[in-house]
């Protein structure tokens, strides 16, 4: 990979660098960092494949990525690329990656601390009846009918199977249903999600239950109904196998429309050459285009559906274990940071129709934005940050109004430092688990080396994420969310 965007770099103020527009680029590249966050980072390949993100046709605006950036399949993860798609914008699954709408779900209840007298034994029996692992074991089994309606309607149709509340669908990214007319998947893709439903998984998916540590922002805290104290649980999972499955399906059907060509790849087909294979895209009105915009919207269904299920898993577990009202788990809001979106921006004073990939990015509208519910208005959209099993995890807000720069964009975590292979090395599962039990974290996993590779040594520093997120004008922190439960695959 070239390193040639290193003569193009500057600092533009304390939360922002530029890779200006050079060689093939076809718009700047920005980067949200500071000195410091830079220099130990800049080792990173993340920010080269930003650059070759800046090359795919129709790009406008600015490519981004964001505080949490790492290196990741063709775009870097905390990346955020818009095409014009009525000009000759592209679609690319490496925008989206694998786990289509991977996502994260804030759930409050009315306990306090003081009302759940073992913590320990409650992460237990949860661990117990929560299903996580990568086989997708323990999953709701859905016919094939059942299957094709949450491809098609989401979160409502999880809670018509009885799985999750209609109630809900106020407080989930477009109301946990992406729109679409062609809902083909392959056989096996089916296969795979017709056991799944409910479904953890594992990696870096989780359910945790949070306590609220700290509010810095009591209008909005008022607005989503945090409360210091206050007990949470925080959901971060996906599509699981029937994601990974369309991804795959997709990406193999793209990347073989393209042939090596000198340092670069190009289609003919298509008149497009990239610098990375793994960038492969087809132009988002073409039939290649739209299978794989329909297929990824139907993903995206099983996962609002998904985190809906494990919703419900959570309220009935906690009202049997608990048994008080005040166990009752009421929706905060449910984000994607893995998908591509069409939406409608102003880019150099002019409106584009534009296809928003984000990964490993948040969406953070501004409060008056008409998707929103009416609680928001004014404040903006909750903005759910995950850390790390063993510091904290935060809650921001989008703009009052209005829209950033970043194409309506956040973070979406700390963001990786170390690979998984890194931190297997360095880090003990055993003395790890020793060390966040001594803390008051309970943690459960079901996959061996699981607990190494998400160590909290393996993530940047949330905090300082979330202040260059904060200092970038992009989101403001609501609330600080320290981990008392962490249910792992």
């Amino acid at each position: 990979m070239s390193e040639e965007w290193k003569d193009h770099l500057e600092q533009v103020d304390d939360a922002l660098f530029r890779i200006a527009r050079h060689g093939e680029m076809k718009a700047d590249a920005m980067i949200v960092a500071d000195a410091s966050h830079w220099a130990a980072n800049s080792d990173d390949r993340s920010p080269g494949q930003l650059v070759n993100t800046a090359m795919l046709p129709g790009v406008v605006g600015e490519a981004w990525a964001m505080a949490d950036f790492h290196f990741g399949y063709g775009f870097p993860i905390g990346g955020v690329v818009a095409t014009d798609i009525d000009g000759d914008g592209v679609i690319s699954p490496g925008g989206v990656g694998f786990d289509i709408n991977c996502g994260v779900r804030l759930c409050a209840t009315e306990l306090t601390l003081d009302q759940i007298p073992d913590m320990a034994a409650l992460a237990k029996r949860l661990s117990n009846r929560i299903p996580a692992g990568a086989s997708g074991k323990g999953g709701v089994i859905l016919s094939e009918a059942e299957l094709l309606t949450v491809l098609e309607e989401g979160a409502s149709a999880s809670a018509d199977l009885g799985w999750g509340f209609h109630e809900d669908l106020a407080n989930i990214e477009s109301n946990g249903r992406l729109e679409g007319e062609n809902r083909t998947l392959t056989e096996r893709a089916m296969k795979r999600g017709s056991k799944s439903l409910g479904t953890l998984g594992s990696g870096n998916h989780f359910l945790e239950l949070q306590v609220v540590e700290r509010v810095v922002d009591e209008e909005a805290a008022a607005a989503f109904g945090l409360r210091e104290g206050q007990v949470c649980a925080m959901i971060h999972t996906g599509s699981r196998g029937l994601g990974h499955q369309v991804c795959s399906d997709h990406v193999g059907a793209l990347e073989s429309r393209y042939r090596s060509h000198g340092d670069s790849w190009r289609s003919e087909d298509w008149d497009i050459t990239l610098p990375d294979r793994q960038l492969a895209a087809a132009p988002f009105y073409s039939k290649e285009g739209q299978e794989y915009f329909e297929a990824m919207q139907a993903a995206g269904n099983f996962a609002f559906a998904n985190r809906s299920a494990l919703t419900q898993r959570l309220r009935d577990n906690l009202s049997a274990i608990i048994g008080t009202k005040d166990a009752e788990v009421r929706v905060v809001y449910d984000v994607c940071h893995n998908i591509a979106k069409v939406e409608q921006h102003v880019i150099h004073g002019s409106s584009c129709n534009c296809c928003v990939h984000r990964k490993g990015a948040t969406r953070a509208l501004g409060g008056d934005h008409p998707e929103l519910a009416s609680r928001f208005s004014g404040v903006g959209q909750p903005v759910l940050i995950p850390g790390d099993m063993g510091t904290a995890s935060w809650v921001l807000a989008g703009p009052k109004k209005g829209s950033n720069r970043a194409f309506t964009s956040s973070c979406h975590g700390a963001g990786r430092q170390l690979s998984r292979s890194a931190a297997r090395k360095r880090i003990s599962s055993e003395e790890l688990q020793q060390t966040l039990k001594a803390k008051g974290i309970h943690v459960h996993a079901r996959t061996p080396n699981v607990l190494a590779e998400e160590a909290p040594e393996a993530y940047k520093d949330v905090d300082e994420v979330i202040r260059l997120t904060s200092a970038a004008g992009l989101a403001r922190p609501v609330a600080r969310m320290r981990p008392l439960v962490v249910i792992k695959g």
